[in-house]
């Protein structure tokens, strides 16, 4: 297994060999050790949640308050999808920005999306299963919507017909107007959350 920083600073990319045969494939879908080891800290989760998604299926924009904030690891079980990292901190030389990469059920890949940053997918298949891993519980009060469609995040959806969102991601303010109402993180008070993590970390080693 192998992990590589995409271009949105505190996204990364998770990749593992797959094994197949006439039985099927294997690969392994989370390494505590070595994401830890790309990450400068140790990641905790406390929840995890699956998601079933038909063709045309958009989730997202999706984050957090930060803090607390809420990390994802994200893996594709059935199906496939475009997946998105899109950078909602205010201050962030990447603000506004995304990246995007395929993830499948047979591909071995996997994204954590860190504390601050938003999420979303469009699911290219019906059937699409999503397994997400979060750092903390689910708490709807907390969480941050931004509006798919939005078109100066603009991201490349490329749907075949009409995009299928829930009735709250409809609604959702577009990015400018989310941090008009002041619901965006801040980039300092994300890598302030990242700098006590590592040190945390690094305590809890040498002890």
């Amino acid at each position: 297994m192998s992990v590589r920083p995409l271009d949105i600073d505190g996204a990364f990319l998770v990749s593992s060999r797959s094994f197949g045969d006439a039985r099927g494939d294997f690969f392994e879908v989370y390494r505590e050790d070595v994401l830890a080891e790309a990450l400068g800290y140790r990641p905790k989760f406390l929840q995890a949640n699956v998601s079933t998604s038909c063709r045309n299926v958009v989730r997202g924009v999706h984050g957090a308050s930060t803090p607390p904030g809420l990390a994802k690891y994200v893996t594709c079980l059935r199906g496939s999808l475009l997946d998105f990292v899109v950078d909602v901190r205010t201050g962030s030389p990447t603000f506004g920005q995304w990246d995007m990469m395929v993830l499948n059920a047979h591909g071995g890949t996997a994204v954590y999306v860190e504390e601050g940053l938003a999420h979303a997918f469009v699911s290219l298949e019906d059937d699409t299963c999503v397994q997400y891993l979060l750092s903390d519980l689910y708490r709807p009060a907390e969480v941050l919507t931004v509006h798919p469609l939005d078109p100066e995040i603009g991201l490349p959806l490329k749907l075949p017909g009409e995009p299928i969102v829930s009735d709250r991601d409809a609604a959702a303010p577009t990015l400018s107007e989310a941090g008009a109402l002041g619901l965006l993180p801040e980039y300092d008070t994300c890598l302030a959350l990242r700098d006590a993590r590592v040190r945390l970390s690094a305590a809890s080693a040498a002890s």
